[in-house]
């Protein structure tokens, strides 16, 4: 048997053969600061902090030596602020760096900048709140620095859940509503929502936030509350890490048991078809249990898909999980994969199509071996299969809002576009995607899944209602992956962005993802900045730029890439 070789091992040998590979700075408490470094002026006495390097999840972006502060409370985050405020600094948030867009550094930022991060892994508290306003709903005070994974758990140990939720555990509260991240979830046909759910996005699920914002009479930051209903909430729902949450009120609801299906056997051919064809398309599954994902690795001719049902009870065939994470897999390949993604690492892109196969052949090899193609357990079990150990990626990201009749139409166009371009890169000797298609489907952050009167809808959420198009209610989410540097790839990943804004007036940005592409580079080209992003979530942009500004004014929450983008 071939041995297994962890992917982060792939990229080290890889990335240092190239020269990609860089010292990070280890932790420094402030006492040994350099003179190339120097502590922070007045820096406020009881916060702890330390030197550090940054990498985002991509590796893309990377800082040798920051200053991080430890925040232990909201009122750490408060005394931060006003420090900030006072000497001139910016204060960004941090999480995991499960991210890709420079919201919280940007490129260029060192040790010798005007920043400081603050780690939020101590604001993680968490304590069920009451019921909800739905019976059989509830709701949870959660902090911003908590795990996804560890919120789910507390959840399940109670006897609730959420519907859809992103596939990584590794991501904080406060990172998932910064950027409304999503998992995958319609209902199916004749599925009735359940109490204290969305389809949307986690930002739908927020009651009420608290947030570290500007007081003109007190001439400070303080902390301040906002209710779901309350016009300034709406901006804050979803504020790209323009602003500092310290606590949110989320609602839950009762604890489903699904059954997770993987297929390799269907092609694309018949999966992505034009509506009308028959056989087992996505909207096929779609209908029938309204939960699918297909990661579909290039140059191959059957998409890896998984279709999540909600099953009370086990299903014979299916085999029972206790826990999330059960595609060893993904996060190990054998050998000679590894080979392949190293090569191509090293300039070899024509190999792109070798990978894909054996991707594919690995991941087909994978769930027959672990007995995973069917699986069955507590929601959080099924929904969490993104381990920190896979492989960093580039990626890019879309939702596409459409009338749910519309979902097997636009899924079929865009494959077949996509296809398209792939070969004819392929003709002219360019791969510049070595990496899968991924194709998720969710609802949109319709306000009124909470049930209170007069909430807000998440501002600048991509799954934000658009009064003048009514009939979309759900969104199709298209990410395409490549190794990080591979030639040309920014030239296609423009071409893939060009052609669904003018093909789809609907198509919003995935804020954590890379967008704006110019030939050369992702989050730099100013017709996507200045018009096609803002555009796109109008009307209500102007009016959520606006309140995050009143409620940061000295824009101690910010960065130049926010500063760019965020503009009334």
């Amino acid at each position: 048997m071939t041995e297994p070789m962890p992917r982060r091992r792939i990229l080290t040998a890889a990335a240092g053969a190239l020269g990609l590979m860089w010292t990070p700075v280890p932790p420094a408490a402030a006492a040994s600061a350099d003179e190339g470094c120097p502590v922070p002026p007045d820096f406020p006495a009881g916060v702890e902090h330390y030197r550090q390097a940054y990498r985002n999840w991509a590796g893309e972006l990377r800082v040798d030596d920051v200053w991080i502060a430890v925040a232990r409370s909201a009122q750490d985050v408060v005394t931060l602020a006003n420090w900030a405020y006072g000497h001139g600094y910016a204060l960004r948030a941090q999480g995991f760096r499960h991210g890709w867009s420079p919201l919280t550094l940007t490129a260029g930022t060192d040790c010798g900048g005007r920043v400081v991060l603050v780690d939020t892994q101590h604001l993680s508290a968490m304590t069920l709140d009451g019921p909800g306003a739905e019976p059989g709903s509830v709701t949870v005070r959660v902090e911003p620095g908590a795990a996804m994974e560890t919120l789910l758990g507390f959840l399940e140990a109670a006897g609730y859940g959420l519907t859809a939720t992103p596939a990584p555990g590794d991501l904080s509260v406060g990172g998932v509503l910064a950027v409304d991240a999503h998992g995958t979830a319609v209902p199916a046909d004749g599925e009735t929502r359940p109490p204290g759910t969305t389809y949307g996005s986690l930002s739908n699920l927020v009651l009420r936030l608290t947030a570290v914002v500007w007081d003109q009479d007190a001439g400070a930051y303080v902390t301040r509350s906002f209710e779901r209903t309350d016009p300034d909430c709406a901006a804050l729902l979803t504020n790209l890490g323009r602003a500092f949450l310290t606590e949110v009120t989320l609602l839950a609801g009762p604890l489903a048991r699904l059954r997770c299906v993987s297929r390799v056997d269907i092609g694309a051919a018949e999966l992505f078809a034009a509506p009308g064809a028959g056989g087992r398309t996505l909207e096929s599954f779609l209908a029938a249990t309204g939960r699918v994902e297909a990661i579909w690795f290039p140059f191959t001719a059957r998409p890896w898909l998984k279709v999540w049902s909600v099953s009370p009870q086990r299903p014979p065939t299916a085999r029972p999980v206790t826990g999330p994470y059960n595609y060893p897999f993904s996060d190990n390949v054998p050998t000679p994969v590894a080979d392949l993604a190293g090569r191509i690492l090293a300039g070899q892109y024509e190999l792109a199509p070798a990978l894909g196969q054996a991707q594919y052949a690995a991941t087909a090899a994978g769930l027959r071996a672990t007995v995973s193609a069917d699986l069955w357990g507590a929601a959080k079990n099924l929904q969490l299969y993104v381990r920190p150990t896979t492989l960093h990626v580039h990626a890019n990201g879309y939702a596409v809002r459409v009338p749910r009749s519309q979902v097997q139409v636009l899924v079929h166009a865009f494959t077949g576009f996509f296809t398209a371009r792939l070969l004819a890169y392929a003709a002219r000797g360019q791969f510049p995607v070595n990496g899968a298609v991924e194709i998720r489907v969710t609802g949109v952050d319709d306000p009124a899944d909470v049930a209170v009167a007069g909430a807000r809808a998440p501002a600048l959420s991509a799954l934000r209602p658009d009064p003048d198009r009514p009939a979309e209610q759900v969104a199709v989410w298209f990410d395409v992956l490549t190794l990080p540097g591979t030639a040309d790839a920014d030239r296609f990943y423009r071409e893939l962005e060009r052609y669904l804004f003018a093909a789809y007036p609907s198509t919003r940005v995935e804020w954590s993802k890379g967008w704006a592409y110019t030939d050369q580079a992702a989050w730099s080209d100013p017709d996507v900045l200045g018009r096609a992003v803002p555009s796109s979530l109008c009307p209500g942009w102007d009016t959520a730029v606006s309140t995050l500004d009143r409620l940061d004014p000295a824009r101690v929450f910010s960065n130049p890439f926010l500063d760019r983008l965020l503009r009334a």
